[in-house]
């Protein structure tokens, strides 16, 4: 592996006290239920601040369009069922104009999608305005976020589980986000979403 694919790899790992985590590639129970929801929220937003430094020219932007995502979440009552979390952070986000709106209304999308538990059904459905809107490349969120969201679609087709659909969303996202690469550096939005889709993988 030469020092520039090294650099993009290292930079797309997600990491927890300073560890690398890694996917637990649907292990887990098939759905997620409101507990796991709020912990894949939690670890993606604790992931953005922690790694800030890491999101050269758009730290700021990002970091705003995730704690007023996390406000809304933080109004909830205990236990909120996912389709009302996914709203708050479709609300909180959508609030701040910056290159993560494409996410933004991907969490309204799955808002819609769900009735309890998320599933792969429910992912899919929620990323299919994504894919059409990613075709052929376009903005760094988008080269991250359409393969991931043709990934659910294939998941959703193949019957696998929430976790493992995830799990192919972010390997699909890690791949756009390389292409992405410039200067040894991956652009920092495509980052976010690929590490948004791996906190996905172990709730």
């Amino acid at each position: 592996m030469d020092a520039r694919a090294k650099t993009a790899e290292d930079l797309l790992e997600v990491l927890h006290d300073g560890r690398p985590v890694r996917p637990v590639r649907g292990t887990r129970a098939a759905d997620l239920d409101a507990r796991r929801v709020l912990a894949w929220w939690t670890g993606f937003r604790d992931q953005v601040l922690a790694r800030r430094g890491e999101l050269d020219g758009v730290a700021a932007t990002l970091v705003e369009t995730v704690l007023a995502a996390d406000d809304e979440v933080g109004a909830l009552p205990p236990g909120a069922p996912p389709a009302d979390l996914f709203g708050a952070v479709a609300r909180g986000a959508g609030r701040v104009q910056g290159p993560l709106q494409p996410l933004a209304r991907w969490f309204g999308e799955l808002s819609q999608a769900c009735s309890g538990d998320v599933g792969t059904r429910e992912l899919a459905l929620a990323a299919e305005h994504v894919g059409v809107a990613g075709t052929g490349g376009g903005a760094p969120v988008l080269r991250a976020m359409a393969p991931a969201a043709r990934a659910l679609a294939d998941a959703d087709a193949a019957g696998v589980p929430a976790v493992s659909a995830l799990t192919a969303a972010y390997r699909a996202a890690a791949d756009g986000a390389r292409g992405t690469v410039h200067e040894g550096s991956v652009d920092p939005v495509a980052l976010t979403v690929a590490w948004f889709f791996e906190r996905g993988t172990v709730v």
